[in-house]
């Protein structure tokens, strides 16, 4: 019964205001801008626009990265930074190719440098310009993550000086679908629960099971030897990767515990999972940040991907709210809901809602089931309106329930059709919702055993799920003689329909 459902669950964001602050605070972007207020005229670049030798230093200290017992570390992450200030926009290289300094000389520079535009948006641009820019810095992350290692690189480069690609193992576009799935799968561990930047629910994510994720097929018992030696691997790379990705803001990262790589007499960490989680640490931990889901989901929205946010629904009209929550996790449903219901008045929410319930279509049942859970979150405000659907066949049973928790008086009894068909109408949406869980089969039990002959009554109701929801609660009673009087329900109920 179940209609499309959104390839990728909702993920519940921070505001653009606060991301916006954590890129800002995200160490590599941070870096990046503060070389970019340090750059003028007189900072000298080569002819790919990378700092000289001769300026790195400079550079390092401008960024607080002076001590000498990690001075090339230094150096290298300010011409990280300096990089990311240039592929942003945050500084313009123009190019000088006289390269003379003031005295005629060449000094081996190419370019000049300025101040870029992408820079006082910084400060006078909006959250969304912010983000902006943190995207364009997490792509040429992403682009460095995939790179080939400096170790491949070394033994590639010919007696010209030249690297030749072509003797690499290395192809850019596996390398960068690999990562994708890898960050993919860690956005989907990280909603799946309804779980993400709103709560902080999800929990870190040990590297063997990302590697696992990409590598070992569904279907396979015990992981062979070949497979494990692959995820062993693909847990080294993306050890190396996610080192990248932690400084951009993108992760919080626990990298592989070195010592792993001593133990092993190959080099390579052992890819099977210890059973203490102290054990399980050693191996990698990765979580997503706020700043990160963000990131992803840009990058799938982008790709074409259909990655909803909680509170993409709160202007749309009630249908669209009750279609779009059809299948959302139970948590982000109700964010969602309590978000459309804000921007309303709560009698004009609940008309609104009451109006988009009704139907006979597939998704009907499921709709008129998130109905009933928004009601719940309105008060007596809503009371006048919901009552005015009291004669409603297809709403007249949902209302009472809401009326009787709310404890008004004066609500009417329903007529027996008005109960099998709430009984059949919630069934069905339960199975589009979730199939046929054991909760579900408590239900039908409970239901059956309330009302002496429910199948004889049942069939007659003229609802288009009752011939399904019969052969359902076939399925799912315990007892071999109800379960065959379902199924002559149901078969009688196609007879009449």
């Amino acid at each position: 019964m179940t209609g499309d459902r959104p390839t990728v669950p909702p993920v519940r964001l921070p505001s653009d205001a606060e991301l916006a602050r954590d890129a800002l605070a995200a160490p590599l972007l941070a870096r990046a801008v503060r070389l970019a207020r340090w750059a003028g005229p007189g900072t000298r670049v080569g002819a790919g626009g990378e700092l000289v030798d001769e300026q790195l230093p400079e550079a390092a200290k401008v960024l607080g990265l002076v001590d000498e017992e990690s001075r090339e570390d230094g150096e290298a992450y300010a011409s990280e930074a300096w990089r990311v200030a240039v592929d942003t926009g945050l500084v313009t290289v123009e190019d000088d190719e006289d390269g003379d300094t003031e005295d005629g000389a060449d000094d081996g520079t190419t370019g000049r440098v300025t101040a870029g535009e992408q820079l006082a948006l910084l400060t006078s641009g909006s959250p969304q310009d912010v983000l902006g820019i943190w995207l364009d810095a997490l792509d040429v992350v992403f682009a460095d993550a995939t790179a080939p290692v400096l170790d491949d690189l070394a033994a590639a480069i010919g007696e010209d000086g030249e690297i030749d690609f072509e003797s690499l193992d290395w192809d850019p576009e596996s390398e960068a679908e690999f990562l994708e799935g890898v960050l993919g799968n860690l956005y989907l561990l990280t909603v799946a629960d309804g779980g993400g930047a709103g709560d902080g629910a999800s929990g870190p994510v040990p590297l063997p099971v990302l590697a696992a994720s990409m590598i070992v097929p569904d279907d396979m018992g015990e992981p062979t030897d070949d497979v494990l030696e692959q995820v062993s691997e693909a847990m080294m790379r993306l050890d190396d990767q996610f080192r990248l990705l932690e400084p951009v803001g993108l992760v919080s990262y626990v990298p592989v515990d070195e010592a792993l790589m001593e133990e092993d007499a190959g080099g390579a960490a052992d890819a099977s999972l210890p059973v203490g989680e102290e054990d399980v640490a050693r191996y990698g931990m990765v979580r997503l940040t706020p700043l990160g889901l963000y990131g992803i989901r840009s990058r799938m929205l982008e790709a074409g991907v259909d990655a909803p946010a909680v509170g993409d629904l709160a202007a749309k009209d009630a249908h669209a709210l009750l279609d779009g929550v059809a299948h959302f996790p139970e948590l982000s449903a109700r964010a969602e809901t309590e978000q459309w219901l804000a921007r309303r008045a709560p009698a004009d929410a609940a008309g609104e809602l009451l109006a988009a319930a009704r139907g006979t279509d597939q998704r009907a049942p499921l709709r008129r089931l998130h109905c009933q859970q928004a009601l719940s979150l309105l008060g007596a405000e809503a009371e006048s309106a919901v009552r005015d659907v009291l004669d409603d066949p297809e709403l007249g049973g949902l209302a009472r329930v809401w009326l009787a928790e709310l404890g008004a008086r004066d609500v009417p009894p329903p007529p027996e059709p008005m109960i099998f068909w709430l009984a059949i109408d919630t069934i069905a949406a339960q199975l589009d919702a979730e199939g046929e869980p054991e909760e579900l089969q408590e239900l039908v039990e409970g239901l059956v055993g309330r009302h002496g002959g429910f199948f004889d009554a049942a069939w007659r109701i003229d609802h288009p799920a009752t011939a399904e929801v019969l052969e359902a609660m076939g399925r799912l009673h315990r007892d071999r003689g109800v379960s065959k009087e379902a199924r002559k329900a149901a078969f009688k109920a196609r007879s009449r329909a």
